[in-house]
């Protein structure tokens, strides 16, 4: 099959990128034919090495915009939007596709549909959302009831696990969301630790407030370890105050021998490399949307076949599933220090149930799995 996908959203990096290169890579060794297309000026940040068509209207960025300006670019992309779907319906009528996905999906998205001829698409359309908190869900309810009927138009939602609409729909199928794998290098074999070598962790990501860090070093210092510890922090800022704050950090805890600070985003080979260095992954983020939306570090993680140390409010099925670390409370002190002490030094006995466990894990939440899912749904 000829798929389109359809990428509008700019950024510097990221899991975005990530997500549309696991979409393109692994479509074509399926035997399909991907096609991008992108607003014009589209800055790509990878090679695809694939078609690309160009539709009218630069795409829009929100880095750095807030308050009026924010909802003002809002508005803007939403009116390019309605004219990048009606040129895909032309394209889609012409035949230039057999199907199309959508890669990163919002309720937003399907308004938006509803006012264009492409929700008339003559082939399939899945829309992907990335998971759907209790605030969205009866807005995205609405707007698969008023799409009922378009039976071209689907759409599916990455879920980790459970009953996410009481009612089911032929136009609608959950989905598990796949692993990021290491594409570039073959770096992020899991070698085993030795007793006596430093243990690794590393805390990776876009920086922000609600991540916890500082809490997190705190702690950190004050834990009781049978081994050495160290922590690797790589993060990347966006927002100003992120930036200062961060760099605050930087400057306060550089003097500790325990720690290695990057501040800088990375990207392809690069963050593959610095995945691939580390020998967990700990995940200290505490917000309720998180059970909702699925985190892109965990599935890197067992991607990377690594294991991991994340707070309970971080996709707890899988972890209720698959035994690949340990989960806290990131709220309580006391029970994140015990869960890190605990997890460095046991992880000479745990080595290799974490091991098997990241195996079967990453079978079952395998990227080739993923999008055979998601061509099966649109052939549907």
């Amino acid at each position: 099959m000829r798929i389109a996908i359809f990428e509008s959203i700019i950024t510097t990096g990221g899991h975005e990128v990530d997500f549309d290169r696991l979409l393109v890579e692994e479509l074509a060794q399926q035997g399909h034919e991907p096609i991008l297309y992108v607003p014009e000026g589209f800055p790509f940040q990878h090679t695809y090495h694939i078609p690309i068509r160009y539709l009218k209207g630069p795409g829009v960025s929100y880095a750095g915009a807030k308050g009026l300006k924010k909802n003002w670019l809002s508005l803007v992309r939403e009116h390019r939007r309605y004219h990048w779907f009606e040129q895909l319906y032309r394209a889609a009528v012409d035949r230039e596709f057999d199907a199309m996905i959508v890669p990163t999906s919002t309720y937003r998205y399907l308004k938006g549909l509803r006012r264009t001829k492409l929700k008339n698409s003559p082939v399939p359309l899945v829309f992907i959302v990335h998971g759907v908190n209790p605030g969205e869900k009866p807005k995205l309810n609405k707007e698969i009831v008023n799409l009922t009927g378009n039976s071209t138009v689907k759409i599916a939602v990455i879920h980790c696990g459970g009953t996410l609409f009481p009612k089911k729909y032929s136009e609608v199928c959950t989905i598990k969301p796949p692993t990021y794998l290491p594409r570039d290098s073959e770096l992020s074999a899991q070698v085993a630790v030795k007793p006596d070598s430093p243990l690794t962790l590393g805390f990776f990501g876009q920086y922000r407030k609600e991540k916890n860090l500082e809490a997190l070093l705190e702690l950190f210092l004050e834990c009781k370890f049978e081994r050495p510890v160290q922590l690797k922090i790589q993060g990347a800022t966006v927002k100003p105050e992120d930036r200062d704050d961060f760099d605050r950090i930087i400057d306060e805890y550089n003097k500790e021998q325990q720690f290695s600070f990057l501040h800088k985003g990375l990207f392809g080979r690069e963050w593959q490399q610095a995945i691939a260095a580390v020998d967990a992954l700990i995940m200290p983020y505490a917000a309720p949307r998180y059970r909702y939306h699925w985190g892109g570090m965990l599935f890197t993680a067992i991607g990377f076949q690594k294991p991991v140390l994340l707070s309970e409010d971080i996709n707890p099925e899988v972890l209720d599933e698959y035994d690949i670390g340990m989960t806290f409370d990131a709220n309580d002190a006391e029970q994140l220090k015990c869960t890190l002490e605990t997890f460095a030094n046991t992880y000479d006995s745990k080595q290799s149930v974490y091991h098997n466990e990241l195996i079967r894990a990453g079978q079952d939440f395998a990227p080739a799995r993923f999008v055979q899912q998601l061509v099966e749904f649109a052939k549907k």
